[in-house]
């Protein structure tokens, strides 16, 4: 379900409910509700539209801290990654050699964490397709 209908859902039932007691003909109901779900459908549209241009201008920006964010949270994800999977082991291990008692830390959320690496490998896949067709903005 989109975003916006999604939030309007809730009070739709009661403004079809009005549109049932102000349109008697069931037939102009009908259509009257069609209309608005059609407006609302065209809404969300013009708001995601709206959001591809604010993305495109972020992405050309040349500060780091506009255009930067996305490879951040790229490399967050990769660091969190291997420590997660790696270094945390590897740390623990080296800790029990060498006769240490120190409690390494593990990281909390890595459900979350998982859910962002798969989001920005799918922007990573949607990039390699605009690089083979050959629509992706070289510098």
């Amino acid at each position: 379900m989109l975003p916006l209908i999604a939030a309007i859902t809730p009070i739709l039932g009661s403004i079809f409910g009005l549109v049932d007691k102000l349109v008697p003909d069931k037939d102009a109901a009908a259509k009257a509700k069609h209309e608005v779900e059609l407006m609302l459908v065209g809404l969300q549209g013009q708001l995601q539209n709206g959001q591809i241009e604010i993305n495109k201008m972020e992405a050309a920006h040349k500060s780091i801290f506009v255009a930067g964010w996305r490879p951040a949270i790229g490399w967050v994800c990769a660091l969190s990654l291997g420590y997660h999977f790696i270094g945390y082991d590897v740390g623990a291990w080296i800790v029990t050699v060498g006769g240490w008692d120190i409690v390494l830390p593990q990281l909390a959320g890595t459900e979350s964490l998982m859910e962002l690496v798969l989001a920005m490998l799918g922007l990573a896949g949607f990039r390699t397709f605009e690089k083979f067709k050959g629509i992706s903005r070289e510098k």
